[in-house]
């Protein structure tokens, strides 16, 4: 396995337009995604996501967001070192792709940079391994959420 890239793919049953907001803005990111989210969804605005109670052993995350198209596209690197500029090398990217199908939209996720970290091979290995696992868990709740928002509307 080459460590290199995490790509995911998953239907959600609503416009581009209301996936765009539920990957973008903190208020809806923390519905299904971290538990707290303190960011402006524009273009080199910082912030950061919170996991757990950080009080009690949770995790303060870096994020920086690098791009954002409404309805088609929202990326943000996250997990560079506090105090630093997120770049290639000392943080990850994610990207969110949202694509019309349907009546719905295709989400296509993908985490690039594991590589580029320089971590040694090991350590490189658990990183992938661990973010896998996490989307792999945590995207799944992502038409779940969305789905109670039609729910309401």
């Amino acid at each position: 396995m080459e460590f290199g890239t995490l790509e995911r793919e998953i239907y959600v049953g609503a416009s581009p337009e209301i996936v765009f907001d539920v990957v973008s803005s903190p208020e809806h990111l923390k519905e299904w995604w971290p538990d707290d989210a303190r960011y402006e969804a524009t273009p080199g605005a910082e912030g950061e996501i919170v996991f757990g109670d950080p009080s009690a052993g949770g995790q303060v995350v870096q994020f920086t967001v690098v791009d954002a198209a409404p309805p088609r596209m929202f990326s943000f690197r996250w997990t560079h070192p506090a105090g630093d500029v997120a770049k290639e090398g000392n943080s990850l990217l994610v990207t969110f792709d949202l694509i019309p199908s349907g009546e719905g939209t295709l989400v296509k996720m993908t985490e690039t940079g594991f590589r580029e970290m320089g971590w040694e091979a090991a350590v490189l290995e658990a990183q992938y391994n661990d973010h896998a696992t996490g989307w792999d868990y945590f995207l799944p709740r992502l038409p779940v959420y969305v789905a109670t928002l039609e729910a309401h509307s």
